[in-house]
């Protein structure tokens, strides 16, 4: 191998069908509608990249009298070729062919490669093809699982539409290199291994052959000595049918592995151990199908030992044609770094490994669901489409390093990924399993640089050193008398001996009332005493986190605020956060300001919500304004969404809060009724009749010009009553409400 190993990118691009509703993933991510989306590809320094031109799609425009069907692909396949990017074309993505056939249908394969032909004539200068994306895992899905289109659910089935995709790709391969004869055909699959108790090991051996159909059928290999011919023939496959699937066979120019950290599974017959939504079983035994990495305590075998399984088996070559992770930013940095690094072991070991696919370009929709349900479900990729216009992440700089430099580096990857710690175990493997003592949880192993917590007893803050020890973050909370904010030296002396990468101010003067009375100090801790951080962290050149409040606003806009809005606070707090954004911003132009409002969670016993729950509980009426419109924010949301930016480098204001807007009266009846409490207990009054001494603006919820990054409020409500013990009641003082 004298080439390096190189990083593709792909666009996150299936279009399955669930009923009669087909799911178009680049729909949902909006990529129809930016062509520039392949620009922000070319700057990454990527030149090879998965992309679609969909079988259905095509036809699905045709049918609706779409006059040109193939424009946007034209536009797409010549801004590929001035910006010197090779595309591997997709012809079917987990679908199943236009409406009118299925992966059972005979007349699938000819189809396709009908289309395929199409293709191909219209842009004879592509060399390299998937017409079939996973056609295994795929059929496993439309017809051994019932999950998609055609909705079957038996082995017959499964194997029938195995041999048909494999059909469809020998066909479409052959149909393809009448136009272009050196065409290649780059053959993807989800590879994983399957474990299983000693019981169910006939099982698992069965499953750890039968991944391997494709490229077996491909290579022309599914003959009466292959381990699963007979499985195949027994199911009422006819020797014809595999014979006309295989033909000549049509041999891969590379192995396309797609593995993702539930690919490998674990059978366990002990069903009582389990969910019952995990149960399943053979003709033999009852059990339980689970993700291996939830059980396995020595671990699963990981991309690098599939890549040397499948070299060995084949010694074709070999790309990771899929990375991906649905989770927060710093583990899906882990996780392509660790593929990255998988695939270089793999080829200092002798496996002729080319490539490693960062995928999901644009992130995906609803895959949380198998993309059975359209419910707005969105993981980000090397881009965010949550914004005006996509945002690269922290993926999208890792990514560059490796297709530029064939190294990378972020803070976030000193320590190892979720699927590495002891806390990853949901479940016991074996019946003497004590969980070793020494296995490392995500707390033990946050190693690395850290991220240093200024205000460790607040609110923001216990959530902040919380939720970064769930992360695997390294972090150090410090409190007033560890770090001093009014302290101009404290800081570099904190950053200096624990090596921090990054500060979030979580220190500050909180109580709006009360700075009406003490405006010297609450200056002082809000605005001088942030300047000074500010100033220390950018001459130390690191990132620095601070917050703001909505109270910035006077009230008198008619719609929401967004982050380039004038600031015109009517009172002392607010007057103090104003000065705080524009002298931080000043000090340190990389610092990124969050402005926030409203916050609740469920680790504090003095917000709004939870004390107007535990009134409720206890039959004690509450008082709560109904002429303040606000955004409430849920703290969990807002810390991770604030270490999402923090770890992407962003810089600037940005508007956090949950999507939704109300009154503090109706923000205590949602959450009763979320708690399943007697909303009438909530008295609804004017603000004025609470007693505040701080002028209120009336109407000050927030939207985001920037991005909105923030689950809906109703979700943040349900996640609330489920992770807040709140029937432990709280002391029965002092349970007006004022907002």
């Amino acid at each position: 191998m004298t080439s390096p190993l190189a990083l593709w990118a792909g666009f996150e691009c299936t279009l399955n069908r669930v009923g009669d509703a087909q799911h178009d993933q680049l729909e949902l991510t909006g990529h129809y509608r930016r062509l520039d989306d392949l620009d922000r590809v070319a700057a990454l320094g990527i030149r090879t990249v998965r992309y679609p031109i969909l079988w259905e799609r095509i036809e699905a425009q045709r049918a609706e009298g779409v006059h040109a069907p193939f424009a946007w692909h034209d536009a797409v396949m010549e801004r590929m070729r001035t910006l010197g990017i090779e595309p591997i074309v997709g012809l079917v993505h987990h679908g199943s062919g236009p409406f009118g056939t299925s992966l059972l249908d005979p007349g699938f394969a000819d189809g396709l490669a009908a289309f395929a032909r199409e293709v191909a004539e219209r842009y004879p200068w592509i060399r390299r093809y998937t017409p079939v994306n996973e056609p295994l895992t795929t059929a496993r899905f439309s017809a051994l699982y019932g999950v998609w289109y055609p909705h079957e659910r038996d082995d017959a089935a499964f194997l029938r539409a195995t041999l048909n995709q494999v059909r469809a790709t020998r066909l479409a391969m052959t149909a393809i290199r009448v136009v272009q004869p050196d065409a290649q055909l780059v053959q993807t699959e989800d590879l994983g291994r399957t474990h299983s108790t000693p019981a169910l090991r006939y099982q698992a051996a069965f499953e750890n052959e039968r991944r391997w159909l494709t490229f077996d059928l491909l290579l022309g290999r599914v003959g009466p000595k292959h381990p699963m011919y007979g499985y195949v023939r027994s199911r009422g496959i006819s020797e014809h049918e595999i014979t006309d699937a295989v033909g000549d066979g049509c041999p891969p120019s590379i192995i396309g592995i797609n593995h993702y950290a539930t690919s490998e599974r674990f059978l366990d017959e002990r069903l009582e151990r389990y969910p019952p939504h995990t149960h399943g079983g053979n003709h033999r035994h009852r059990y339980a199908d689970v993700e291996a990495v939830r059980v396995v305590e020595d671990g699963v075998a990981g991309p690098r030992a599939l890549m040397l399984e499948a070299w060995e088996r084949y010694g074709l070559p070999i790309a990771v044609t899929e990375a991906h992770l649905g989770c927060t930013r710093e583990q899906q940095l882990r996780w392509l770094a660790e593929v990255w690094e998988a695939a270089r072991d793999a080829r200092a070991l002798g496996a002729d490994v080319r490539a490693v696919t960062a995928w999901a370009v644009l992130g995906t929709r609803d895959w949380n669901s198998l993309v059975t349900r359209i419910e707005g479900h969105y993981e980000p990729g090397l881009f965010d489409v949550r914004a005006p216009a996509p945002r690269p992440t922290a993926l999208a700089r890792l990514a560059r390093s490796f297709a530029t430099t064939g190294e990378g580096a972020h803070p976030a990857l000193g320590a190892p990924g979720w699927w590495r710690c002891a806390d990853r175990l949901l479940y016991r493997e074996r019946d003497d399993d004590l969980r070793s003592a020494s296995a490392p949880s995500h707390h033990d192993m946050a190693s690395g640089r850290p991220i240093l917590i200024a205000g460790a007893s607040g609110t923001l803050g216990r959530a902040f050193a919380r939720l970064c020890a769930a992360r695997g973050l390294a972090a150090r909370a410090l409190s007033r008398h560890e770090l001093d904010v009014m302290d101009r030296g404290a800081l570099e002396r904190a950053v200096a001996q624990h090596d921090a990468w990054a500060v979030i101010n979580a220190a500050g003067y909180v109580r709006v009332d009360d700075a009406e009375r003490d405006p010297l100090a609450c200056r002082q801790l809000n605005a001088l005493a942030a300047e000074r951080l500010a100033r220390t962290c950018g001459k130390l050149r690191i990132p620095l986190v601070a917050f703001s409040s909505d109270l910035v606003f006077d009230g008198m806009k008619h719609r929401a605020y967004v982050e380039s809005d004038h600031v015109a606070p009517l009172n002392v707090y607010g007057r103090s956060k104003a000065e705080c954004e524009a002298r931080v911003l000043s000090a340190h132009s990389g610092a990124l300001v969050v402005r926030t409002a409203a916050f609740f969670g469920p680790w504090d016993d003095w917000n709004f919500i939870t004390r107007t729950l535990a009134s409720l509980a206890l039959g004690v009426p509450v008082d709560a304004a109904d002429d303040l419109v606000v955004s409430p924010t849920y703290v969990p949301d807002l810390v991770h969404a604030t270490l999402d930016l923090l770890i992407d480098g962003e810089h600037g204001i940005w508007h956090l809060t949950n999507d939704g807007e109300c009154t503090w009266a109706e923000l205590a009846r949602m959450a009763a009724r979320a708690a399943d409490l007697d909303e009438t207990w909530i008295r609804a009054r004017p603000h004025t009749e609470l007693g505040l001494a701080a002028r209120r603006p009336r109407r000050v919820p927030l939207r985001s010009e920037r991005g909105w990054i923030m689950p809906p409020l109703e979700h943040a409500l349900a996640a609330y009553v489920n992770e807040r013990p709140w029937l432990r009641l709280l002391p029965d003082e002092d349970l007006v409400m004022s907002g």
